[in-house]
């Protein structure tokens, strides 16, 4: 968040203005040092979880990294979760969705989940629609608190009926 240098431009009293902000010089504009104890907390998460999870279109929230290319209505290798960074209360309902440009509700199963210490745990996330040929599913992520949070994860998965495979060879054999 950028606010403007001169406390004068919004009206506002040196003694309103909160104590935590300071002066970029370089931009113009304030900035919070919070933001820094922010990306410290996410470095450790994604430490905790050793290169396990992978940023959303949300700072706030951080999810497992889903394998390239998937066959359809297979559980995935690991479960798949989504961490918060911020507080949101034990019991808080997490749903995924995915889609694309083709098909733009995919059909997924046990697509919902709960909060438990910040953290929703998928145990057995399927993929029923199919992506297309070429194609990427992007997931979006809702948590329902209030105010609701959503994140995306692009291009996330590949998700086709037969699943990954060799490539088909350009020379033919005979």
């Amino acid at each position: 968040m950028h606010l403007p240098v001169s406390l004068n431009s919004c009206n506002v009293s040196e003694e309103a203005w909160p104590k935590s902000t300071m002066c970029d010089s370089s931009s113009g504009y304030q900035t919070n040092p919070d933001f820094y104890w922010f990306e410290h907390r996410v470095h450790e998460i994604q430490s905790e979880y050793a290169g396990e999870l992978v940023r959303t279109g949300s700072p706030y929230i951080l999810c497992t990294q889903l394998p390239g290319h998937w066959r359809s209505n297979k559980t995935l290798p690991v479960a798949f979760k989504v961490v918060v960074v911020g507080d949101v209360v034990d019991g808080t309902a997490v749903t995924v969705r995915a889609g694309n440009d083709e098909n733009c509700c995919a059909e997924i199963r046990n697509a919902t989940a709960h909060m438990k210490n910040q953290v929703a745990k998928f145990n057995d996330l399927r993929f029923v629609g199919r992506s297309g040929r070429g194609k990427s599913f992007s997931i979006t992520i809702t948590i329902a608190s209030n105010p609701p949070q959503v994140a995306t994860y692009n291009k996330a998965i590949k998700v086709t009926v037969d699943g990954p495979r060799e490539p088909r060879s350009k020379t033919s054999e005979y």
